[in-house]
């Protein structure tokens, strides 16, 4: 993770069984000196280096399901606008020259076999340790691109450590440079260049990536209408002025650093002056028994954007919904924010990308 990697210590879950981690508990990764063995239902599944996780069956989150063509092939892009024509399909794609990248971070697409008119864009930021291609084959965003008819862009982050720069001064500004300028290049140069609906531009990732996100939603609404962020941070939580793109706030990752509602706010607000336009939807998930960012910062975000968006902090609703596992409940406060929390699970919640489409308006 970052430069700071080292600096990261995972508390063994208190739920254990006989030796075994009990259902969504953790059972290995980097630095985990627990039970690497699960409870009798429940399967081990890495979802990253730092974190494996007990969960229900046997399978791990499958790569997509399409074969990928070859770098050099090209298929149809059906009604879509012809910048797309020059991008191979079905394969994972690497650009460059998309504008401003200040720290020269890697862009990769997945434009699928058909593409819709005017489609809609999705950014999946990988999380710590990870990589563009590591999240592409962990994730579904790809395999249901070729349902849905949207693109993908995956960054892929120059640091050491393979994150996101989250707390220099540079990444919390609009347009002021490091690396979420350099995503919002390359969703800007999407939207210019392959017809991109700029109605339909979103942000999706986890730990880091989740992190990232909510810089992007915060310091570029301008540019995404939606994000979801995956065991993540309040926006602005990592900021320390002066110190390298790497550096760690140990104060936010615990939990310590409690503000306002209202000064959350002024940290978007902050991060764009004189914007005056909408701001992007919000879902947030978040695990109960998350020791890498602790869950404190769920409830961080929640005063943060309902405050933005002007809601309650009361949901009008907190429901465990049908597709949600045993113990999840989504509190949502206004059609702007939803906060899911997860109760037993750790760093980081699985990703649910059929319902993530289904909050951007896309399935």
């Amino acid at each position: 993770m970052f430069a700071y990697a080292s600096v990261l210590s995972f508390v063994a879950l208190a739920s254990l069984v006989a030796g075994q981690s009990a259902e969504w508990g953790q059972c290995g990764g980097i630095g985990w000196t627990g039970p690497t063995t699960c409870v009798a239902g429940t399967t081990c599944v890495e979802l990253n280096s730092y974190y494996s996780q007990c969960q229900p069956g046997a399978a791990a989150p499958p790569p997509p399901s399409s074969t990928p063509a070859s770098p050099t092939s090209s298929t149809p892009t059906g009604s879509a606008p012809t910048g797309l024509s020059s991008i191979p399909a079905s394969t994972l794609h690497q650009i460059t020259n998309f504008g401003s990248n200040p720290n020269n971070i890697g862009m990769f697409v997945y434009k699928p076999a058909k593409v819709a008119s005017k489609p809609p864009l999705i950014v999946a930021s990988h999380y710590c340790s990870g990589t563009a291609q590591a999240y592409f084959t962990g994730s579904k965003f790809a395999q249901l691109a070729e349902t849905y008819g949207y693109v993908v862009l995956y960054p892929n982050s120059p640091h050491s450590g393979t994150c996101w720069d989250v707390s220099s001064d540079e990444t919390l500004m609009h347009n002021g440079g490091s690396d979420s300028l350099g995503i919002a290049s390359a969703a800007r140069f999407a939207i210019s260049n392959w017809g991109v609906d700029p109605d339909r531009v979103f942000a999706v990732g986890t730990s880091s990536g989740a992190m990232m996100t909510s810089v992007l939603a915060g310091a570029y609404p301008d540019v995404f209408k939606a994000g979801i962020v995956d065991s993540g941070v309040a926006f602005g939580c990592f900021a320390l002025p002066g110190q390298p793109d790497d550096s760690w706030n140990s104060q936010c990752s615990t939990g310590e650093l409690i503000l306002t509602g209202q000064q959350w706010a002024q940290k978007v607000f902050n991060a764009y002056p004189g914007y005056t336009g909408a701001r992007p939807k919000m879902q947030v998930w978040h695990g109960t028994a998350d020791t890498t960012l602790y869950p404190q910062n769920f409830f961080e975000e929640i005063k943060q954007w309902t405050t933005v968006f002007g809601y309650s902090s009361t949901p009008i609703s907190n429901v465990s919904e049908s597709y949600l596992p045993r113990g999840y409940s989504n509190a949502t406060y206004g059609p702007q924010f939803q906060a899911i929390l997860a109760q037993g699970v750790g760093h980081t919640v699985p990703l649910f990308e059929q319902q993530y489409l289904e909050f951007l308006g896309i399935a």
